[in-house]
């Protein structure tokens, strides 16, 4: 079995020094007039998706596993 700890851990600091950088170069934006700064809005959409991404590598994943049905024999014998 592949162990994908060691490159989800690599991923998610990648993700962390991005949000890092990201919310810097947010900060020291000139203020924008609200909605009229397409570069703004997309500093701020590009935080919204690495704040995502973070939340899904920090998500437990629920897998579903196949029931099968019980065969009529065992049904009766219980």
């Amino acid at each position: 079995m592949i162990d994908f700890k060691k490159h989800l851990e690599a991923a998610y600091d990648e993700l962390l020094t991005a949000q890092k950088f990201l919310n810097a170069e947010i900060r020291a934006y000139p203020a924008p007039i609200s909605g009229c700064d397409a570069q703004f809005n997309h500093l701020l959409g590009e935080r919204q998706r690495i704040c995502q991404a973070l939340s899904a590598l920090t998500t437990d994943i629920f897998v579903p596993t196949s029931r099968e049905p019980m065969h009529i024999s065992e049904m009766t014998q219980q």
